[in-house]
């Protein structure tokens, strides 16, 4: 098993990025990134090898949920960049699109927030997010299913999509 520091140099930027994606504040993701890695350091549980990063997004995923229930974070937040992959900027239709997309996945329920994030920015298989997130396989394809639906009709009232 890797050492604190080892875990840290490998999954602290996966942890921001999750937990910035979900909030979409940097100054409050880097709150959370840091709790986890003080829980991990303060609870020193048994981590099973290669189930380090599951352990560790599933933590900041619940720290998150925490923050976003809490009522001066229950607005929708818009316009937030994408993590640190802002395009060039003689890239600007891109950018333009993935600050759309951002904006409608902030809009979608926080259930299907996580399913997008996971599967499509996380590159989680739908076995792992639902033994991450502790549900059945079903229920995590329906939540896809229904968040990419969902996208669907926001991006066309936006008028993105037709």
């Amino acid at each position: 098993m890797l050492n604190f520091e080892e875990l840290y140099e490998k999954y602290a930027t996966d942890v921001l990025r999750v937990s910035y994606f979900y909030l979409g504040d940097r100054q409050k993701a880097e709150d959370v990134c840091q709790d986890v890695f003080v829980r991990l350091m303060t609870n020193a549980p048994e981590l099973e090898e290669g189930r380090e990063k599951a352990w560790l997004l599933k933590v900041a995923l619940n720290r998150c949920r925490d923050l976003w229930r809490g009522a001066w974070l229950k607005r929708v937040v818009l316009g937030s960049p994408v993590f640190e992959t802002i395009p060039a900027p003689d890239e600007t239709s891109r950018r333009d699109e993935e600050e759309v997309m951002m904006a409608a996945i902030h809009r979608l329920p926080a259930a299907f927030r996580e399913a997008i994030l996971l599967y499509y920015y996380q590159g989680y298989g739908i076995g792992e997010i639902a033994e991450m997130l502790e549900l059945p396989e079903g229920t995590i394809s329906s939540r896809l299913s229904r968040a990419r639906k969902k996208l669907e009709e926001i991006l066309k009232e936006e008028g993105v999509v037709q």
